[in-house]
């Protein structure tokens, strides 16, 4: 596995949170998605709202990464709603590790393998 180029992402936990003010958008506490890879996994039926997910999304790729320690993206968890009024925020945690090797992530067509995603069984650490 190390052996192949390819590099490790983070599953995440995207967590509704609230401040103790009254949400503005659609936030409730207690409802959360994962981040598999490239993709968001809704576990039951639970929302989000659009507006609120466009302040999250950038910054999840970066949450998947490996970070230095002192990395902001290591202690600041929280973001919140776009909403300047809204009480909603969203915990970002870091769940395990992905092993993503390069051929089945990339769209080069002389590099491409079997896509992750049709893989049974995902490598985690």
């Amino acid at each position: 596995m190390t052996e192949e180029k390819g590099f490790w992402l983070h599953d995440l936990r995207v967590e509704v949170v609230l401040d103790g003010r009254t949400p503005v958008c659609r936030h409730v506490e207690g409802e959360s998605f994962a981040v598999i890879g490239e993709t968001l996994v809704f576990d039951r039926m639970e929302r989000v709202s659009m507006f609120a997910l466009a302040a999250v999304l950038p910054l999840l790729p970066a949450r998947q990464r490996a970070t230095e320690p002192g990395d902001w993206m290591n202690t600041d968890t929280e973001v919140a709603c776009p909403d300047p009024h809204c009480g909603g925020r969203f915990r970002i945690t870091r769940e395990g590790r992905r092993w993503f090797s390069h051929t089945e992530t990339t769209g080069l067509p002389e590099e491409r393998g079997t896509p992750y995603w049709k893989k049974e069984t995902p490598e985690h650490e």
